[in-house]
Order: C-alpha cells, then sequence, then structure tokens
C-alpha cells in the first residue's frame, strides 16, 4: 500500500504534537514535521528552500499559529507581522508549494487549523481574529478552485483546548468561569482535535470540502 504523504507544520506541542502522534501511528500515512530550524514560517527564503528538497505531500495540515493577546494600542509592528507571516501567508504559500502534485495526481487534503476567534472574536484578539478569519476565507475560495481536482480543503476550529498556551493565556480563574459555558462543561484534548483532523484527511471524508468545522464543546451554539 502506498502511503500518503503528510505535512504537519506546528507539531511540536499541544494539538501539534497531538496529530503527529496520530497520524504516525496509522500506517497508511508518512508523516512530516519540520523543525523551525528546517522551515521557518516566518522566512520566505527557508520556505522555498525547504520546498527545493522535500518530497511532494499529498495532504497538508496547516496547524502552526501565534496569538499575542493584546489591547489595540499595545499592538507593536513585530507582533502585526510574526501573526500575518504564521498564520496566514505561510499556510498560503506551502498551498501553493503543494497543489501542483495533487493536482497531477487528482487527490489532495489540506486542512487549516483555525479557531473559533475565526468564526467570532473576543477582547484583545484583533490580530488573531484577523489572520484566522482570513484562513478560513482562504479554505472557502480554494475549496472552489480545486475541487474539480478532487482536492478537499477544509478548517477546523477548535475551542478551548487543554494545552500550554490556553494555561499561559487564560487565568485558572477564568477557565473555571469558561468551563460553565461550555455544555460539555470541560476544554477539549489535543487528542479530540487530532482524531477530527484525522476524519477530514481519511478516505472516509470523500464529500466535506470548503467547511469551517467547529469543535469546541458547544461553546457558540
Amino acid at each position: 500500500m502506498n502511503k500518503k504523504r503528510v505535512l504537519v507544520t506546528g507539531g511540536t506541542g499541544g494539538i501539534g504534537q497531538s496529530i503527529v502522534e496520530r497520524l504516525s501511528g496509522d500506517p497508511r500515512y508518512e508523516v512530516s514535521s519540520p523543525a523551525r530550524v528546517d522551515l521557518d514560517l516566518e522566512s520566505r527564503e527557508s520556505i522555498d528552500a525547504y520546498f527545493s528538497e522535500a518530497s511532494v505531500y499529498d495532504i497538508v495540515i496547516n496547524n502552526a499559529g501565534i496569538n499575542f493577546p493584546e489591547c489595540i494600542e499595545d499592538i507593536v509592528d513585530k507582533h502585526i507581522q510574526s501573526s500575518l507571516n504564521i498564520n496566514l501567508v505561510a499556510p498560503l504559500l506551502i498551498i501553493q508549494k503543494c497543489v501542483p502534485h495533487m493536482k497531477q495526481q487528482r487527490f489532495g487534503r489540506i486542512v487549516n487549523v483555525s479557531s473559533i476567534w475565526g468564526v467570532r472574536s473576543k477582547e484583545k484578539r484583533t490580530l488573531y481574529s484577523a489572520t484566522k478569519f482570513a484562513l478560513n476565507g482562504v479554505t472557502k475560495s480554494l475549496c472552489r478552485e480545486l475541487g474539480p481536482f478532487n482536492i478537499l480543503v477544509n478548517s477546523i476550529c477548535p475551542g478551548y483546548v487543554n494545552t500550554s498556551l490556553t494555561q499561559r493565556n487564560v487565568t485558572p480563574e477564568e477557565q473555571e468561569i469558561i468551563k460553565k459555558e461550555i455544555p460539555l462543561k470541560r476544554f477539549a484534548e489535543p487528542s479530540e482535535i487530532a482524531e477530527s483532523i484525522a476524519f477530514l484527511i481519511s478516505e472516509n471524508n470523500s464529500y466535506m470540502t470548503g467547511q469551517t468545522l467547529i469543535v469546541d464543546g458547544g461553546f457558540l451554539a
């Protein structure tokens, strides 16, 4: 059986690590998750260099992301550029590199890891929401462009997930308040997000494309 080659960005922690672990345990996939020294998502030159040496990919999971929770008057240029480069520009460039092979074989799966803050927003999420709303727009446009080639493109929008990023950005007191607003009364585990992504890239998904799949325990309901 020919394994599908999978690229996962941001695979070293939280949701990304769970994605890599979930897919690496599946004999259908050969998973690559390059470290920043090999693929710096803030550098066009690094992306070009990586794909000049990397093999082609059948499946792309744009998971890497960055979040600076700041009031509008505290946002600095460096954070603007980092947010745009990592959350939006890099996924676009990576898809651009991988699509020719997908078109040639008339098969591809692209999953953009967005956020519930790409569906609605809250205070201090200006940069994050701007990039995640845009990433969802990329998904919708590309589903129409690439659908004729049997390339499925979806976004997954996690809600609150039990990761170190959540622990850093949300105080324990705030977490308890938020959990009361979630119908399931808890945060997601990273493995639950990984399982949703595993479905989107699998042969079991043959018709879902252009969607923003919200996985939030009912928080936005």
